[in-house]
């Protein structure tokens, strides 16, 4: 089997030869090719190494560090249902009583207010949606990183992610910094809408993550709406104060 490995430490003809030397060393070792430009090394095996194995030689001759590179898996291949409005169904669903109960909250409506009423909607949103989402914290940041242009770069930013949507919504909720709280909704959503347009526009078929890994749903310009509403909701209340 054949795999590749950054290699981060290597200075030198010297250091490559080190390194070539004690990983060809390992007895499930076929051959090996070691590169000082771009450092990494391709290593043909008998077996699967693991990591510490291949550390460990490594760390006998200096300061190297080495790290797998995962194939990327292709986005293309998820068996996803036909995009119509019964699809969406778990999403409207909950949508809808996120809307019931905001509007509920105001009873008995002597003084209704819309901007309770769009602060009551964000925060019961971000709530639950940050709940489906940590059901499968994993499954959640895998699906989110196939568009987000930042969890695509870092993989950390889908992990999170929905600790920043809870945080949101109890800030709403209780109605603390709303100029801050609606500012980072707008950033962090802005900026999470420019990956979900982008693959509307490619016409990726691929999973949205808006409710974690919990429901199989298509991405489709639903999610752009739903991205967009946050945003232009936050944004009202900005102007409105």
């Amino acid at each position: 089997m054949e795999n590749k490995y950054t290699i981060t430490g290597m200075t030198c003809g010297g250091c490559v030869a080190k390194v070539k030397a004690q990983i060809e060393a390992l007895p499930q070792v076929i051959n090996t090719t070691v590169q000082l430009q771009e450092p990494h090394a391709i290593i043909n095996s008998t077996s699967e190494i693991s990591e510490s194995t291949l550390q460990k030689a490594l760390s006998e001759k200096g300061n190297y560090l080495i790290k797998k590179i995962e194939e990327a898996k292709p986005i293309q291949e998820l068996e996803l249902p036909e995009i119509k409005v019964s699809t969406y169904k778990p999403l409207i669903l909950i949508v809808s009583f996120i809307l019931g109960g905001s509007i509920l909250s105001q009873h008995p409506f002597n003084n209704f207010s819309g901007g309770d009423l769009m602060r009551h909607f964000m925060a019961g949103f971000f709530i639950v949606f940050s709940f489906f989402k940590l059901l499968n914290l994993r499954g959640f940041s895998d699906s989110y990183a196939m568009y987000d242009v930042v969890a695509a770069k870092w993989k950390g930013w889908g992990l999170i992610y929905p600790f920043v949507e809870l945080g949101l919504g109890v800030m709403y909720w209780i109605n603390i910094e709303p100029q801050i709280t609606n500012w980072i909704t707008v950033v962090v959503l802005g900026v999470s809408s420019v990956g979900v347009i982008k693959s509307n526009l490619d016409k990726k078929k691929i999973k949205c993550a808006c409710l974690g890994d919990v429901f199989n749903l298509p991405m489709s310009t639903v999610t752009i709406v739903e991205d967009l509403l946050m945003v232009g909701m936050a944004a009202y209340m900005l102007a409105a104060n």
